[in-house]
């Protein structure tokens, strides 16, 4: 259960976004909460009361989805046939969201407890399922899922279609090498495809996919939606845009009263926006960083003004006005989970890899974001310069503290172990390997001690 944890501690995306970010060069955060700074670290133990919280609410949402699909058919008979359409709709948009919740605990946990709509709650221990058997049952209902699915970009802002299926299906075959030993290259080139051809397009100014009026973006896929009005939570975007506030930041400019002092970056993310040198290339415009009073090395993980801020996310709109639902404490701003530059980038990877697809547009689709990053082309790349260790880098700078980096860096053999550093990472300050053991987070001990049939990841 999830009793005895409070709401913001306990909010998904916030829990999500510390697994993904906080465990990795993007992110660092300055306070002293219970376990927090293990993330840094990679000290984390089955114990960890955050790692926990993500465990536990990953199957809340699973319990929630299997509950409102088991009552989908036997409503069906008592509604009109247009209202049996649109709840063909529901349950469909119900099995996608239970997908991505899955594959939520396929990356994080590896080998998960398992139930569906067939199972009674509390009426049994649940079965451990392996990671292959997960990854199979994700896809399975994923494209079963899909003909009932709401086609690309007609569905209410923020619910799922077809062009969200199809980008988390391009997820999965994306690291479904980390996850089953296999390849599926070939089905990432399919579904980013589908996604591309559906009609998105570029939001024109990179900046303006992250103020409070982002819901009107064009390159949105499927977003997870805040209103400063009806969605009050201390977790979420308002975790996201008050933690990264402190020192001699203004939180007039971010559309908020104040800031929490936390969350900053590392010197080795940083790096990845060097023209020359120690030098940022100011002209990427991706490159949102507050330096005044904040020191690039970070001697102490607690003092915030160690490590330059983020100035990614804000309470504004994309003209500088107010935020429509303007609040000293609560947000406008959503989410962007799966968006265009992500489909683009995931292509131009599996490309690389020998899916398939065409490397001239792979490289046209990385120049697209570069030509929006610099305005213009003078950051545009060649083809010599398209590598997958590009890519990597190319992901971190489009798509940093968006929930993305554990995962890319796991794919990429660079998360644990001694093939990348960064400051930090295994508990020093200029960072050293850690074990491989910890491209898995540990099965919490409360839910092995509660439940006999689950079995501890290795390395625990």
């Amino acid at each position: 259960d999830i009793s005895g944890i409070d709401e913001g501690f306990s909010n998904y995306l916030r829990q999500y976004w510390n697994c993904q970010e906080l465990t990795t060069d993007e992110a660092v955060i300055a306070w002293n909460d219970a376990t927090i700074k293990d993330f840094h670290w990679h000290t984390w133990t089955p114990s960890d009361v955050f790692i926990t919280a993500m465990y536990y609410r990953i199957m809340y949402q699973i319990t929630l989805a299997n509950d409102f699909i088991s009552h989908c058919d036997e409503y069906a008979d008592k509604l009109s046939a247009a209202g049996q359409a649109e709840l063909r709709h529901y349950k469909a948009e119900a099995r996608f969201l239970r997908a991505l919740t899955y594959w939520h605990g396929l990356d994080l946990f590896g080998n998960m407890p398992f139930v569906t709509e067939k199972d009674k709650v509390g009426s049994f221990f649940p079965k451990q399922i392996s990671r292959v058997e997960l990854f199979k049952y994700i896809e399975k209902e994923l494209l079963e899922c899909e003909s009932d699915l709401v086609d690309a970009r007609k569905n209410e802002y923020g619910r799922a279609d077809k062009a969200a299926a199809w980008t988390l299906l391009a997820k999965l075959y994306l690291n479904a090498k980390v996850y089953t030993g296999e390849e599926h290259y070939d089905k990432v080139i399919t579904y980013t495809q589908k996604v591309i051809d559906a009609g998105y397009t570029l939001q024109p100014v990179y900046g303006h996919l992250f103020c409070a009026d982002n819901d009107k973006s064009p390159e949105i896929i499927f977003s997870i939606n805040f209103d400063g009005l009806h969605t009050r939570t201390w977790g979420g975007m308002v975790y996201l845009i008050h933690a990264a506030i402190g020192g001699s930041m203004n939180p007039a400019e971010f559309g908020v009263g104040g800031g929490w002092g936390g969350t900053r970056t590392t010197k080795a993310f940083v790096a990845k926006f060097y023209n020359s040198g120690d030098t940022i290339d100011t002209r990427d415009s991706r490159a949102m960083f507050h330096t005044a009073g904040q020191n690039l090395e970070i001697n102490d993980v607690g003092t915030f003004t160690d490590g330059y801020a983020i100035k990614k996310f804000k309470n504004v709109t994309s003209t500088g006005a107010p935020a429509p639902h303007a609040h000293p404490d609560f947000v406008d701003t959503d989410f962007p989970m799966f968006r265009l530059a992500d489909v683009y980038l995931m292509y131009a990877e599996a490309v690389l890899r020998g899916g398939g697809g065409s490397r001239t547009q792979a490289l046209q689709y990385v120049n697209d974001l570069r030509t929006r990053a610099y305005n213009g082309t003078a950051g545009n790349i060649t083809d010599a310069q398209l590598t997958l260790d590009f890519i990597l880098d190319e992901r971190a700078r489009e798509l940093y503290w968006e929930g993305h980096r554990r995962t890319d860096l796991i794919r990429f053999g660079k998360f644990s172990g001694n093939a990348y550093i960064w400051p930090w990472k295994g508990k020093v300050k200029d960072g050293q390997a850690t074990p491989a053991h910890l491209d898995l987070f540990p099965i919490p001990s409360s839910d092995l001690n509660a439940n006999p049939n689950l079995v501890q990841n290795p390395g625990y």
